[in-house]
């Protein structure tokens, strides 16, 4: 298996694992990899009557650091413009939304060693 197919392998994993602990913390989700020319979102929920727009991201090790260290100003700049190209495809104007980010470490053994929901992120 190549790198970028443990990669992406790994990155499956960490989106399971996110939907898992949205949806046990009340989340619904509403879709997963949505995808337009600009980019993809990896997971689209409703928290309550706020429309959440999740990025996960999965580190096994601290090697490239914290998973948190991912979502980098330019990646949150791209983010905010998907989730209102999202809300327009919709016409979900009325709706409340915001960015989470649920931040995945997993152990030498593939094991989650950390998972935490961030919610509210890019925001100052």
């Amino acid at each position: 298996m190549s790198a970028s197919d443990h990669r992406r392998a790994r990155g499956r994993l960490g989106e399971e694992l996110a939907c898992h602990a949205l949806t046990e913390r009340g989340y619904e989700i509403v879709a997963r990899n949505w995808r337009c020319p600009q980019g993809e979102i990896d997971i689209v929920a409703r928290d309550g009557e706020c429309l959440v727009f999740v990025e996960v991201k999965t580190r096994r090790g601290r090697g490239a650091g914290l998973p948190e260290d991912g979502l980098t100003v330019q990646k949150t700049e791209r983010l905010l413009a998907l989730a209102q190209r999202f809300i327009a495809e919709r016409e979900w104007h009325e709706l409340s939304w915001r960015l989470d980010l649920v931040a995945i470490e997993l152990d030498r053994h593939g094991a989650v060693a950390r998972l935490s929901v961030i919610p509210g992120v890019g925001v100052d």
